[in-house]
């Protein structure tokens, strides 16, 4: 598989899409005025404990308070699970790091079990082990690893926890150093600047969006990482030789005139992205539905009826659409539960066959997911991590005729919300003045023709005029009805 990483900048934001085999499978956005929150380290102030949630509020300087539950506190794990007074109290002081952004109403969500990343590994100072990535499946180089850190540790006398990430497969002991003591510097500034600055305040923020990509994404599979700007291009330059040198030769500068992302179809791919609909190359399409609780992805064969049978023409859309809910869910960057509804199968090899081969896709998401199961009614039921707002947030807003329902009232059904209001004022007020009803145009288009019988009827009941004036500003839900 080839990957090719494209950083767009602009004054205003940075974005990033990572390219696999010629289609476009992650975005990210990060905006000037509003930057992920994700990995900051935040020196902050417990404002409120909840124990029938056994969580607290924490002041950490941003809009909203951030929340901190005590299955993300450091506590020891061999002790049965302390009750949060035991371990917080309002005006506490706390060193915290954001694990997810403020999504929505909702505050950032905090931990003190704190995580500082770098190219090849993860220092948690507070823990007292040492991890290897699962994607490292060789059992050989993973006890290399393993022995190799328990070594440097021993030498260099480091504190913590120690994650292996993928990336480290393969890499010698020298890279490997390099990055420790890195982190072990990083930890010592952090613990210095505790003590000086005062509550609230950051005191380690992440990485800006174009480093941090190449630090979490580039690895051997990357042929090229595209940057159409000549100063982060030189800046990357300089983060590249210092922490992943091994892709010096593939950093270029990209300074076409036509736009990077139009090359390469990106902006196509995000107006696809925020639609319902989703096209599949058979003929069959992907309807996904996200709203605050989930989010549904309903599989249909549409127009596709080239299968030798009915049972094999499912099959088939079913296998094309495990690879294109996959790129979707890392398109988007849908987290949260989701149920995928697949066309009902009655073979169970093909039920086993699809199930295997929507595994294998989600194996290349950089998000955790799990498949929870396969419920009676064959709905796909999982879960994928969410540590930031989803394509369709971060883009979009909610629409201000509909108030983010996907739907309005017909013409049909504002006419006679309006009779029923007339005759409420008419037996309200006992003034013979007549009715005004101000309405959007298609309204009293729709009350001077098809309704126009039963606005003659209402008016000999309410013995009243009834007048209709058209207000273009409104939306079709909106009416006034004015004692005239």
């Amino acid at each position: 598989m080839s990957d090719e990483l494209l950083i767009n900048v602009t004054p205003m934001e940075c974005r990033v899409a990572l390219i696999q085999n010629g289609t476009v499978n992650e975005l990210f956005v990060e905006r000037a005025a509003k930057r992920g929150l994700v990995g900051n380290i935040y020196k902050g102030k417990v404002v409120r404990v909840l124990p029938g949630m056994q969580a607290a509020f924490v002041d950490i300087g941003l809009s909203r308070t951030a929340f901190l539950h005590i299955n993300d506190m450091v506590w020891p794990r061999n002790q049965a699970t302390p009750n949060v007074f035991e371990l917080l109290h309002p005006g506490q002081v706390l060193t915290v790091q954001v694990m997810k952004d403020m999504l929505g109403t909702k505050g950032a969500r905090l931990s003190t079990d704190l995580s500082i990343p770098s190219r090849y590994l993860v220092l948690m100072p507070y823990g007292n082990h040492i991890g290897v990535s699962q994607r490292i499946e060789s059992e050989e180089e993973r006890d290399r690893l393993r022995s190799m850190i328990e070594r440097i540790q021993a030498e260099h006398k480091l504190p913590g926890s120690v994650i292996v990430r993928t990336a480290a497969e393969g890499i010698d002991e020298a890279s490997i150093v390099q990055d420790m003591c890195y982190l072990a510097k990083l930890w010592e500034y952090i613990q210095r600047k505790q003590k000086s600055i005062v509550v609230p305040s950051l005191l380690f923020e992440e990485l800006p969006l174009p480093q941090r990509v190449i630090r979490d994404l580039a690895n051997e599979e990357t042929s090229k990482i595209y940057v159409d700007s000549r100063e982060i291009y030189g800046k990357l330059q300089e983060f590249v030789e210092e922490f992943v040198p091994s892709m010096t030769e593939s950093l270029i500068h990209y300074p076409g005139e036509r736009p990077i992302f139009d090359l390469y179809n990106v902006e196509e791919d995000i107006q696809k992205a925020l639609q319902t609909r989703v096209a599949l190359k058979s003929g069959g399409y992907l309807m996904i539905d996200q709203t605050e609780a989930m989010t549904t992805i309903d599989v249909n064969t549409g127009s596709y009826v080239g299968g030798r049978s009915l049972e094999d023409t499912v099959f088939k859309t079913n296998m094309e659409a495990t690879q294109v809910i996959v790129r979707q869910l890392r398109l988007r960057n849908l987290g949260g539960i989701i149920i995928i509804d697949f066309i009902d199968m009655q073979e169970l090899q093909h039920r086993e066959e699809v199930m295997s081969q929507f595994e294998k896709m989600l194996e290349r998401d950089h998000a955790k997911t799990k498949i929870t199961q396969v419920s009676e009614l064959g709905l796909v039921e999982m879960t994928r991590k969410r540590t930031r707002e989803s394509l369709e947030h971060l883009l979009c807003e909610s629409c201000p005729v509909c108030q983010g329902r996907g739907f309005i009232k017909t013409a049909e059904s504002v006419c006679y919300e309006i009779f029923r209001e007339i005759m409420r004022y008419a037996r309200a007020f006992e003034s013979q003045s007549g009715f005004t009803v101000v309405a959007h145009p298609s309204v009293i288009d729709r009350l001077l023709t098809v309704e126009a019988p039963a606005v003659a009827d209402l008016e000999h009941f309410v013995s009243r005029v009834i007048k209709f004036q058209v207000e273009n500003l409104y939306t079709q839900e909106q009416y006034d009805i004015i004692l005239s």
